[in-house]
């Protein structure tokens, strides 16, 4: 099921011995875009204090009650490691907080590591959208920005988490100019992982919110609040509009992807100088180019 992060905000967590707090934001590795920590603030019984709870230690949801099963007992939460919520997270930091609960690390490659290999499936037989299916889309100047960066976030134990909270009013820059800001996350709650931006393109073209998916994304330039996407105007204008309001549907992902599938066999048909000079262009962020 997808969910946006919006709709979290709020909900109760319920441990094995009562309620801990509610969910704040969440925190998501910007390599791999894949949800890392849920941020929870604990209320009064801990005097207002945040903590961090990996995606491992959810079970099921309510959504009638807004009440989210932890496998967790206050104990363990009271005890964990302290994190200041104004500074990085550093690997430290999430060694401690792994080692306080027992769990094998992440970055070792047990649990969610990364993208590649993670079925959007997972849970969901109906869906046809997959990984694969997207990186098949994604444009050659994602493809080759993600190979340059690496699929590998954890090389030189460099942490990539980043708040929800943070990336929401990003502006969005296609190939030509800017089309939009996040306005939400959009997450698989079985593989946690991050599957669109939710995309308002008000400031541009009025009425029409989209979805992208991250493997479309060339770059981010976070001091400039800014992502910059391998689509062109045209391209996102033309393409499925995105209803906040209802489900998102295995039927409509299978038209994303043939939609977004088909512009990539139009980028790859244009002559190699010209993908060349749109991959330059695609580089610089918003305030670069103006």
């Amino acid at each position: 099921m997808l969910r946006r992060v919006k709709e979290l905000h709020g909900v109760k967590l319920r441990a094995r011995d009562g309620e801990i707090g509610s969910v704040d934001e969440i925190l998501f590795d910007d390599n791999q875009w894949i949800v890392r920590y849920l941020v929870v603030n604990t209320g009064g019984w801990l005097n207002e204090r945040k903590v961090l709870i990996a995606p491992k230690a959810f079970g099921d949801m309510n959504w009638t009650t807004r009440e989210w099963h932890v496998n967790l007992t206050h104990h363990q939460v009271e005890d964990s490691p302290g994190i200041d919520m104004d500074a990085p997270v550093s690997r430290q930091m999430e060694t401690e907080y792994y080692d306080h609960y027992g769990w094998p690390y992440y970055w070792t490659g047990m649990g969610l590591a990364n993208r590649a290999g993670l079925s959007w499936a997972a849970g969901n037989p109906g869906s046809v959208y997959s990984v694969t299916t997207a990186i098949n889309a994604a444009s050659p100047q994602a493809l080759e920005a993600r190979a340059r960066g690496g699929d590998n976030p954890d090389k030189n134990d460099d942490i990539h988490l980043r708040s929800s909270r943070e990336v929401t009013g990003y502006g969005i820059v296609a190939e030509d100019g800017h089309i939009g800001h996040v306005e939400d996350l959009i997450i698989d709650e079985v593989s946690w992982l991050i599957r669109y931006l939710a995309v308002d393109t008000r400031d541009w073209w009025p009425g029409k919110k989209v979805l992208l998916p991250p493997e479309w994304i060339i770059s981010t330039q976070w001091p400039d609040r800014s992502v910059n996407v391998g689509v062109t105007r045209v391209q996102v204008r033309n393409g499925p509009s995105w209803n906040a309001h209802e489900p998102i549907s295995p039927a409509f992902e299978y038209e994303l992807a043939v939609y977004y599938g088909e512009q990539r066999l139009e980028v790859d048909e244009r002559p190699v100088a010209h993908r060349n000079e749109r991959q330059a262009s695609a580089g610089r962020s918003y305030s670069e180019r103006q």
